[in-house]
């Protein structure tokens, strides 16, 4: 009988072993093709390919990972698959739903709020790690643990909060203005120290009850911490702060790896965080702005230090979609610099429409996309690929900005700080220093634009809008293109 059962013991050993193999293969193939899917993402050719290298790198990620865990307690096999299909069953149930029902206009409160859903799973995967595995006395390797668990609950809950408050400005449910308390970056620096202490603190504590007090009063300065840093920043400067907390929720991630020593995890935070952080970084060069100061949270109410004087700029020019039809029609070579109004409108469908109809009478049609057009990292470029705007018509900023002296119109629709020259002709505008797509240089602009009234991000008045080489197209969007079309 010992025989028997030593051998049954071999057998599930040398599965469980079979297994723990299978897993190290998977996570090793799962971070490579999260990495192409980076990789893929980067260009608007290779984005789809770079998703599905994405999905399927998770969805092998997380085959390997439960098959191990199932495995190794399988007295509660059954149990722990229901569970686990029940979860997948209901947040894609979800994500399905809200994927189907959001405004390509609001993808970036959705963003927003789905990276708030990583920093709450990093502070839930820290307490559980936590619970499981206390402090004890004397244990390098346990006060090693508590350390990546404290780190885990600070980043998670940064990230939650502060995810949240952005939803919120951007869904216009709270005010967009900066909340400017006196010393707030003093108040920052004192809870960011309060944070590291709280985290010592946990490091040396043993048990359960004693390592909660830390771990309890360090989450709810984290929570604090988060809301204040987005709650100081200007609703005009979103794009940057929602695509810092996409670098925040993979250090969350990655924290969350550290603490249920999964690899792929640590991989595949890391990924997100850097990849993050740096897409920031581009985005402040973009928006003339300081990246330290993002991280700190303290570049909302210190960004429009510069007032500038309120200037008379003339009389602007109207003009009629029968005549940007007729102009564009006699045209060589036109330019499309699109901005959030044209999202808002959603124009995206008849300016394709236009492009196609334009470039099968022969006239060179590009669009020029600058970084942080719309209010999120992308966005532009999402709404252009959805119309099947031709990928090699798409250029960046950098690419096209050169050449904007041999177009002979461009077409600015929706758009407004991102074509700004006060930015490079105005040292005491806010917007001074801003790269902007320099439209002004073509020989003829038409500004597509609800009306005069409307400022930019910024709040300040556009010199373009009265140049004598500019007209004016106000009203919808959407209609001005239509009518344009109509007119070819």
């Amino acid at each position: 009988m010992d025989a028997f059962l030593l051998m049954g013991f071999d057998a599930s050993a040398g599965v469980l072993d079979a297994l723990t193999r299978f897993q190290s293969l998977a996570y090793i193939l799962a971070a490579l093709l999260f990495i192409l899917a980076l990789a893929g993402l980067s260009k608007q050719k290779t984005a789809r390919q770079g998703n599905a290298m994405g999905i399927v790198g998770m969805a092998i990620a997380l085959v390997a990972t439960v098959a191990v865990s199932v495995f190794q307690d399988q007295e509660a096999a059954v149990f722990t698959i229901a569970l686990i299909l029940a979860a997948v069953l209901i947040g894609a149930a979800i994500g399905i739903w809200k994927a189907a029902k959001v405004q390509m206009t609001a993808m970036p409160e959705l963003v927003a709020m789905l990276h708030s859903f990583v920093g709450a799973a990093a502070v839930l995967v820290g307490f559980n790690s936590f619970l499981t595995e206390p402090g004890m006395a004397g244990d390098a390797s346990n006060a090693f643990h508590m350390g990546e668990v404290g780190l885990a609950v600070f980043i998670g809950a940064v990230t939650l909060t502060g995810s949240i408050v952005a939803y919120l400005k951007l869904s216009a449910k709270i005010s967009g203005k900066p909340l400017t308390l006196p010393g707030r970056n003093a108040i920052n620096l004192v809870m960011i120290v309060a944070c590291v202490a709280l985290i010592a603190w946990a490091i040396n504590t043993t048990g359960v009850e004693e390592g909660l007090v830390p771990l309890g009063i360090l989450t709810a300065i984290s929570l604090v911490l988060g809301a204040h840093l987005v709650l100081a920043i200007g609703g005009g400067d979103m794009p940057v702060v929602v695509s810092m907390l996409n670098s925040y929720s993979g250090w969350a991630a990655a924290m969350a790896g550290f603490t249920l020593g999964n690899d792929l995890l640590i991989i595949t935070g890391a990924l997100v965080g850097s990849s993050g952080a740096y897409l920031s970084y581009i985005m402040c060069q973009g928006m003339n702005r300081s990246f330290v100061s993002v991280i700190l949270g303290g570049f909302g109410g210190d960004a429009p230090a510069k007032s500038g004087e309120a200037r008379d700029y003339g009389d602007h020019t109207e003009t009629s979609p029968d005549e940007v039809a007729q102009l564009l029609k006699e045209s060589k070579r036109v330019v499309v610099t699109p901005g959030y109004g044209m999202a808002v409108a959603q124009a995206q469908y008849p300016v394709a429409e236009l492009t196609r109809k334009l470039i099968d009478i022969g006239v060179d049609v590009r669009f020029g996309i600058h970084p942080v057009a719309g209010r999120m990292p992308g966005h532009m470029n999402v709404l252009l690929a959805e119309a099947k705007v031709p990928y090699d018509n798409v250029f960046e900023m950098d690419e096209i900005n050169d050449d904007f002296g041999e177009v002979d119109v461009v077409l600015v629709i929706g758009a407004n700080d991102t074509v700004n020259p006060a930015a490079e002709t105005e040292p005491d505008s806010p917007i001074a220093g801003m790269p902007v797509m320099r439209v002004w240089e073509a020989g003829k602009v038409i500004v597509s634009k609800r009306s005069m009234g409307n400022a930019g991000y910024a709040g300040v008045q556009n010199p373009l809008f009265f140049n004598d080489n500019t007209d004016m197209l106000l009203g919808d969007a959407k209609i001005s293109v239509e009518a344009i079309i109509a007119s070819l």
